[in-house]
């Protein structure tokens, strides 16, 4: 679960997408010399000190070119609505710029904590070059050479220090969903067909839905609370900033989720931004079902839903785990098919495994199917335990970890699939060398 929100902020070319790959620990986002690359926000999980948080990465804001003013006020205020903390970055080699002096004026109004990194400060030569960082008027300057590595740990300190212990809502004994896809899908919709009341606004227009609304229920005497997200925008279409307002409430949404519904819309098909939308739910190993919406504007024949569900299989190759169920949720017909596979999907998600069974059937799978030569070596596993769950999450403790092909992995998984009820729900497998 993550801590809290730390968005990067800073004029073209000072380093932040370099700083944000040092943070993140992978070369997610573009780096160039290139002013500008950097033009739609980026998201990653960092950690430091075992504290989770989200990392934002934004693109370079500068006051010149009068009619992107506009924009560039709705960049800073996104981040200064959503973020917790605020990481501005500036560049040491050419120091204090009116771009700088712009945003500062419109952070140091903004109330919320922010962390001035001074970046390309790559050698000890150009300290000297931080002091002149004071005159910004937003806290002291943290020398940083984002490329190198240097000051890093320090600003990560101070992020630590600066977020918020944010407690989450909890609702005891209840299974929380959250409902996301891109717009216009019937996400509102569908909350409305499975509540049986207007409790959200539903509109044809893209974005009605801003915020994620947590409304609790009871069905069959089972608790549960769904959470309406407003839509997923692939990132290199969101412009409006109220688009980006919404994205990071609905990934908020999603953390506090135990099972993710997938609306897909059956009259438009599967799109790369259905594969987009969804790709943070399985990042945070969320138990996830796949909802086809709409489904009374398709034409029908016998073999409509075998065929859609083929297309959704062969698209969606990563999630065969995750049921697949139709609906309309503007007629209100076949909502109920959704429910037991929630509370399978849920339960699923918590289930566990005895010990003894589990090392039952490693041990007939390696029979079965005895692991191959890879990287040098051939993998033996000596012992498995299941660690956790939500999701079920399993050690194997082998001989050397790097000799598990990826293959046999997916095998391994098959076959406990096989053997326990894990539909709807991801599976973690880690290897870890016996000591």
């Amino acid at each position: 679960m993550s801590k809290g929100i730390v968005a990067i902020v800073g004029t073209p070319n000072v380093g932040k997408s370099t700083l944000f790959n040092r943070i993140i620990g992978q070369r997610q986002a573009i780096v160039d010399d290139q002013a500008g690359v950097t033009r739609d926000r980026l998201y990653g999980k960092a950690s430091w000190l075992t504290q989770d948080f989200t990392l934002i990465d934004t693109g370079g804001i500068e006051i010149k070119n009068a009619p992107f003013q506009k924009q560039i006020r709705a960049q800073v205020e996104i981040a200064l609505e959503e973020a917790d903390v605020i990481l501005y970055v500036a560049d040491g080699k050419i120091g204090i710029s009116e771009d700088d002096r712009f945003i500062c004026k419109m952070l140091y109004k903004s109330n919320k904590p922010v962390i001035l990194a001074v970046n390309k400060i790559d050698n000890k030569e150009m300290l000297s070059n931080v002091d002149e960082f004071y005159a910004l008027g937003i806290g002291e300057p943290i020398a940083v050479s984002s490329t190198h590595g240097i000051g890093v740990g320090d600003v990560l300190d101070k992020i630590i220090e600066l977020l918020p212990d944010k407690k989450e809502k909890k609702y005891e004994n209840a299974i929380c969903f959250s409902i996301i896809g891109r717009p216009n899908v019937g996400k509102s919709s569908l909350t409305n067909a499975i509540l049986n009341q207007d409790r959200v606004i539903v509109s044809n227009i893209e974005g009605t839905t801003r915020d994620s609304i947590d409304t609790p229920f009871k069905r069959d005497g089972q608790d549960y609370v769904v959470i309406d997200t407003a839509g997923l925008k692939k990132r290199g279409r969101i412009y409006e900033a109220v688009d980006k307002y919404s994205a990071l409430r609905a990934l908020s949404a999603i953390d506090r989720s135990d099972v993710v519904l997938l609306v897909i819309d059956a009259n438009e098909g599967i799109t790369n931004q259905d594969k987009h939308v969804v790709g943070y739910a399985i990042e945070e190993n969320k138990a996830i079902i796949i909802v086809v919406n709409k489904w009374d504007l398709v034409e029908k024949s016998e073999s409509a839903m075998n065929e859609f569900t083929k297309k959704i299989r062969s698209e969606f190759k990563f999630l065969d785990y995750a049921p697949v169920v139709y609906i309309s949720a503007k007629n209100k017909s076949r909502i109920q098919t959704i429910f037991p596979e929630i509370i399978t999907a849920y339960n699923s998600y918590n289930f566990r495994v005895g010990t003894s069974v589990l090392n039952d059937i490693i041990a007939d799978a390696q029979i079965m199917n005895p692991t191959p030569v890879f990287n040098g070596g051939r993998l033996k596993i000596y012992f498995a335990s299941q660690v956790s769950c939500c999701p079920p999450t399993f050690i194997l403790s082998v001989n050397n970890p790097d000799y598990m092909h990826f293959s046999y992995q997916r095998y391994i998984e098959n076959r406990l699939r096989d053997s326990f009820e894990f539909t709807g729900s991801p599976i973690k497998i880690i290897c870890r060398e016996r000591k």
